[in-house]
Formats: structure tokens, C-alpha cells, sequence
């Protein structure tokens, strides 16, 4: 693995994309804390540019490059959340986006990257299809690869979430993330190590989409098999980068079911009056699976984007 990003490489890139991102708000409800009996505080990456905190990778992959390495843009492949963040970020620098998303992409995030002028290049819904894809636009345009989460600027750039957080709420007794691809669950990882050693970090993954907590087991990297969770942003198999670190400085992977998720998000919908989409309710979920683990805590929970399609919700308005 390259070296291990330091707490110096993490404040570079927050002073880096600072003009390019929103310091999320962090929101409390007093009906949840009752509820789960422990203190918890919402990081709103569901109110970050975009959407969702995607933002801040994109951001620093892109700006901590010269603009004469920009000009012939960026490419990428997503679902949607990085999609998005991609193109927008090339938006502001000025430069093409080449977008490869899977055909049962979520419609509005399609839509969104679109209108942040990315050009949408769909593919099979297949991790060897986004790749050939990508690297067949990439040959055509000399466009430089931004990978979705197993990259160290990317995975720097979502750390400055935490370390907002962190900043924030010094005295976390945990602090929560989804895994996917893991470029935020990694991040967060290494803020905590840096910014607040005493917290330790749980990661929610949907028991459907168990590769990280099966990994982390296994001592290697076990694939995705079944992508069939609504959790679409989290389909994905943990990157190579992002494994390393979450092996290291990770306590734990709560699995949740599909329904788990679904309450959590209702939830949220209804007791906080924000949106967030199915992904983003996983580490809430986790936590309301064990309540009692959790009691008495003080517990930061990072809202990672608010992208829902409204005409396929998990449950009825």
C-alpha cells in the first residue's frame, strides 16, 4: 500500500476544497435520543453540493492538480452520488466530465449529472462493464481517471467530513459511517485516528451487501455477490486502499436487514424533516439494532446524501 495519508495530507485537502464544499450542519432530535437512549449527532452530507459528501473526493482529485493537467477533463464510473460530484467539480474548473453509469442507475441522479453537464455514458450494471467502459472513454478523450473511492486523494478528501465532525464534537464516544467501496468509511477511519483517537469508528452494511464485514473476517477482500439491496450506493466491493485502513482502525461491521433500513429512513424522514436516501440510513440503522450497546453514548453519525428517487421509496408517504 502507499504510505498512510497523514493528518497534515487530511487539513491540506479540507483548506483545499473549502471554496468547493459546504461545512454540513450537524442536527440533533431530542425524539431519537429519547428513543435509542444515547446522544447523537447528524453530520448533514445529505445538505453538502450535489448531495452528498461524494463532493469532497471529487473536489480534491480534481483541485490539487494543475490546471494544465485538467484540460482534457475527467472520467469516471458511479451510480450516482461520485457521478454527480464529478461532474460538477469539472463544471466549476471549467473541463469535460465523461460519466459511465449502470442503466438502472437511480433516474434522478442521472438526471443531476446531466444537468451539471456530464456527459452520461451508460453501461451494464456490472463492476467489468463500468471498468471497460471507463477505460475505452478514457483511451478516446485522454481524460484522467478519477476512481470512485480507492484512491488516496479521494479517500483524503471524504476524511474532512469526520474531521468536521470531529471539530465539532471532541468527546464522541463512536462515531458511524456506511461501507461501500469504503472511501468514506476509510476517510472517517483515519480523521478519527488523528483527530480524536479515543472514538472508535462502526461501520453499517446492508446483510445483503456484506463484503466488507465478510472481508474484514476473512482477512482478504471477498467480492460482492448480490447487489439486490436498496442501498444502491453501497453495491459496490471495498477497495484495496480502503480495506487496508478500515482492517486497521475500524472496531466493527454491523449488518442490517433490508427492512432495517427502510424504518431507519422513514425515521429520520419523519422525525427530523430531512431527506436522505436509503444508503444514507445504514449507520442508523446499525445503531437501532443495538440499542442497548449503544446507550448513554455520545455518537456522531455521518448523513452521507439525501439523492432519492421519490417514485421508488422504500415505503409509502
Amino acid at each position: 500500500m502507499t504510505s498512510i495519508p497523514t493528518a497534515n495530507d487530511i487539513q491540506r485537502a479540507h483548506e483545499r476544497i473549502l471554496p468547493h464544499i459546504h461545512n454540513t450542519p450537524i442536527l440533533s432530535s431530542q425524539f431519537i435520543n429519547e428513543f435509542t437512549g444515547a446522544h447523537l449527532f447528524f453530520k448533514c452530507e445529505n445538505f453538502q453540493k450535489t448531495g452528498s459528501f461524494k463532493m469532497r473526493g471529487a473536489s480534491n482529485a480534481i483541485f490539487s492538480l494543475n490546471p494544465e493537467k485538467r484540460l482534457n477533463g475527467f472520467a469516471t464510473h458511479s451510480s450516482g452520488n461520485h457521478a454527480q460530484a464529478v461532474a460538477y467539480a469539472c463544471k466549476t474548473a471549467g473541463i469535460n466530465a465523461y460519466i459511465i453509469m449502470p442503466k438502472n442507475a437511480p433516474k434522478v441522479k442521472v438526471d443531476a449529472v446531466k444537468n451539471y453537464g456530464g456527459k452520461v455514458i451508460f453501461c451494464e450494471p456490472n463492476e467489468t462493464a463500468r471498468q471497460e467502459a471507463c477505460a475505452k472513454i478514457v483511451q478516446e478523450t485522454n481524460a484522467l481517471f478519477i476512481p470512485p473511492f480507492d484512491d488516496l486523494t479521494i479517500i483524503i478528501g471524504q476524511a474532512t467530513c469526520a474531521k468536521e465532525l470531529i471539530k465539532a464534537h471532541a468527546d464522541l464516544d463512536y462515531l458511524l459511517t456506511p461501507v461501500g467501496g469504503g472511501g468514506l468509511a476509510s476517510g472517517t477511519a483515519l480523521s478519527v485516528k488523528y483527530f480524536s483517537p479515543k472514538t472508535e469508528v462502526i461501520l453499517g452494511e446492508p446483510e445483503i451487501v456484506n463484503d466488507t464485514y465478510l472481508s474484514l473476517k476473512a482477512g482478504k477482500i471477498i467480492p460482492v455477490s448480490k447487489t439486490n439491496t436498496i442501498a444502491d450506493g453501497l453495491k459496490t466491493t471495498v477497495g484495496k486502499l480502503n480495506f487496508e485502513i478500515i482492517k486497521n482502525h475500524v472496531k466493527e461491521v454491523i449488518l442490517v436487514s433490508e427492512d432495517e433500513i427502510s424504518s431507519a429512513m422513514r425515521m429520520i424522514w419523519e422525525r427530523m424533516k430531512i431527506i436522505i436516501e436509503p444508503s444514507c440510513a445504514v449507520p442508523f440503522a446499525a445503531l437501532l439494532s443495538k440499542k442497548t450497546f449503544f446507550k448513554n453514548k455520545k455518537i456522531g453519525i455521518i448523513l452521507t446524501g439525501g439523492n432519492v428517487d421519490l417514485g421508488n421509496l422504500p415505503f409509502k408517504l
